[in-house]
């Protein structure tokens, strides 16, 4: 599952990327280690012209009590032993928490990168997952809800991201899901309210793993207080060989603005 990923692009180029405004540009923090409970950029079926930020985890509109729902099976109770192979209905559209915002709440979620730990050891061995070259925020398909604490009136809007079987790069570190990553191509179609909900269903697949690498990071990533770039240093080799491209150079030479290390 996805509960830990990277976001450090800076605000204009997430504007350009998703030709998107910041509706609070001063609530915009670049992170190194986003988890469950903080705040992150996302554009909503609602508002797709506008960059909000909304609180990792989502609590349905129904729940008498705050909740943090960070991912959203897309079989939801179906293929319960995480089967590879599996090709049968999307159940997310059932999910009592899931199937008003998979209908009409849909967003996207903007990553540079995200974190998995193996399915034994979770982040004890944890991997840095990022997309070739250079492809840079990407987006995931996410959810959203909004929910009223009836003590206080606050109105709370998080989101969840939708997960999937795992592709052949995430069985390799091993680990069972994978976030669903969306083609470009198909963001607009995400956040149309007016796309059919069995074209919605179709795009809840693997995001191709040739298009994909890893590599191993230190367990420091658990520590969510702990965030900088240094978290990002690969300790150990890439999962597919990039013997032609030494991986400290692309160290070296890629990055954002001062920050100078990124995969």
């Amino acid at each position: 599952m996805c509960g830990r990923y990277i976001l450090v692009q800076k605000i204009d180029k997430l504007e350009k990327r998703f030709n998107v405004i910041a509706n609070n540009p001063s609530l915009w923090r670049p992170s190194y280690n986003i988890g469950v409970g903080q705040d992150a950029p996302v554009i909503t079926s609602e508002n797709p012209e506008l960059l909000q930020v909304f609180t990792f985890g989502l609590t349905p509109f129904w729940s008498k009590k705050r909740m943090y729902l960070f991912n959203a099976r897309s079989e939801g109770d179906r293929n319960t032993e995480n089967n590879i192979n599996y090709r049968g209905s999307k159940d997310i559209i059932n999910k009592p928490a899931f199937r008003k915002p998979i209908r009409s709440k849909r967003c996207l979620v903007p990553a540079d990168a995200f974190i998995e730990g193996t399915t034994q050891n979770g982040l004890d061995e944890p991997y840095l997952v990022f997309l070739k070259d250079k492809q840079r925020p990407f987006a995931f398909a996410g959810i959203y809800d909004e929910w009223v604490n009836k003590e206080n009136g606050e109105i709370i809007r998080g989101f969840s991201i939708i997960t999937t079987t795992a592709n052949r790069l995430l069985q390799k570190i091993p680990h069972h899901r994978s976030p669903v990553i969306l083609n470009p191509n198909d963001e607009k179609k995400w956040l149309n309210p007016k796309t059919p909900l069995t074209d919605i269903t179709s795009i809840l697949h693997p995001f191709p793993s040739d298009k994909m690498n890893a590599y191993p990071i230190d367990k420091a990533i658990k520590n969510p207080a702990i965030n900088n770039p240094e978290l990002l240093k690969p300790i150990g080799k890439p999962i597919y060989d990039e013997s032609n491209n030494d991986i400290n150079e692309k160290l070296k030479r890629s990055g954002f603005g001062r920050n100078q290390r990124f995969f």
